[in-house]
């Protein structure tokens, strides 16, 4: 799908902190759309991780741009690191994902070129007291240097505006590819995983993949693990992935619970369970629900922006449960390892659900749709100088940064 009339090919920079996770995923599958459909695509993010070697591999230019998670006294470094692959890039227009390259992208470009801004979950709601205040207070005023703000749930947007966010909003769903992620026989795909080995083939699976770190609640699902296995004895839970909180949830976590740390491929894991569980304390739209329905497994999610938004509707009462509450997340889980019937049915539910109405291709051309409004009103490349002062011009890009 075309951005723009034939001509000077349309150049786009993503931008993000983020290397590994959903918003890798996400920059990935709209760089593939992207290439496919010529536009010229450039990748900034931090060396190592997922992002720089798939996005590399599809035959994207990748730009090293050192950033760290949080904001620091480096973050002016930053800034200027960026303005510099902007400076190079010439880009039409930039596209920065999740808190930080939105932090960093905004300063440095401060509205000179069309930016879209697409939060992953609002920073804010993530850090609480002083930070979480400053977080809003940023977002506020950043909103003014944003030509749109994509959103992945209404229910993100609606948390925005009422936050007192007043950029240009569009809902844009998370999707994924349903042919990457489909159904598969699970005594088959069991029996191909080493770390399951010795686990009884009949055991109810439970399965959790999220980066191991406070907002994916992965403390929350241990605590209600506790009741999960005193009404279903046998049953087991696996959490997939690694982060900040993986050796205190090692230590707290009972032995039917197995860790099988970073993947490269969570597809077989999706598959092999018989409920995939995800009891997140914020979100934007969460992938991890989709991709597992995709591949024909319940879900049980906790009620963040967007998870009533993933779900097929009627499935809230058995798959929604407040966030913080183990005692609700026990209940669910427990109901639904002990009804084989209603999880197959929920399972059909939800790949019916998400290939037609969360697949790949309608978030890539709805991006699409938004880059060519906005490419619209940006001089063409033939009319413009090329080089370092263009894009941010040089006078400007020697301001200094105040933050």
């Amino acid at each position: 799908m075309q951005l723009s009339p034939p001509g000077p090919r349309p150049r786009v920079l993503h931008v993000s902190q983020p290397v590994d996770g959903g918003v890798a995923r996400v920059i990935t599958d709209l760089v593939r759309a992207q290439l496919a459909a010529g536009t010229e695509v450039t990748v900034a993010c931090p060396a190592g991780g997922e992002l720089a070697a798939a996005a590399e591999a599809l035959g994207c230019d990748v730009r090293t741009w050192h950033a760290t998670r949080s904001p620091g006294p480096w973050l002016a470094q930053e800034v200027r690191s960026l303005r510099q692959v902007v400076r190079e890039v010439d880009p039409d227009l930039v596209h920065a994902h999740s808190a930080k390259a939105g932090l960093a992208a905004r300063l440095a470009v401060r509205g000179r070129v069309p930016t879209v801004f697409q939060p992953h979950a609002w920073s804010f709601e993530a850090a609480g007291g002083v930070t979480g205040l400053l977080a809003l207070n940023w977002e506020r005023l950043a909103a003014r240097w944003a030509s749109r703000v994509v959103c992945v749930s209404e229910a993100e947007r609606r948390t925005g505006r009422r936050s007192g966010i007043a950029g240009r909003f569009t809902v844009i769903p998370n999707g994924v590819d349903p042919e990457r992620f489909h159904p598969a026989s699970v005594e088959t795909v069991r029996a191909g995983i080493p770390l399951l080995d010795g686990v009884d083939p009949a055991a109810p699976l439970v399965v959790c993949v999220g980066r191991l770190c406070r907002q994916k609640g992965q403390d929350v699902l241990l605590d209600a693990w506790r009741e999960v296995s005193r009404r279903v004895p046998q049953a087991r839970l696996v959490l997939v992935g690694d982060g900040p909180d993986a050796q205190a949830l090692r230590a707290a976590a009972p032995e039917s619970v197995l860790f099988a740390g970073a993947v490269t491929e969570a597809v077989p894991w999706y598959q092999a369970a018989d409920l995939v569980v995800l009891p997140s304390r914020w979100e934007g739209m969460a992938l991890a629900p989709l991709e597992a329905m995709a591949c024909g497994r319940p879900v049980v999610i906790t009620d963040v922006d967007g998870a009533r938004e993933s779900l097929p509707p009627g499935q809230g009462p058995r798959c929604l449960v407040p966030p913080d509450r183990p005692a609700e997340l026990a209940a669910a889980v427990a109901e639904l390892l002990l009804d084989p019937l209603l999880r197959e049915s929920l399972g059909h539910q939800g790949r019916r659900y998400v290939t037609t109405t969360h697949d790949i291709g309608r978030m890539a051309k709805a991006v699409a749709e938004v880059y060519r409004e906005l490419i619209g009103t940006r001089p063409t490349r033939s009319t413009r100088p090329r080089g370092r002062n263009t894009g941010v011009e040089a006078t400007e890009c020697r301001e200094s940064i105040h933050t």
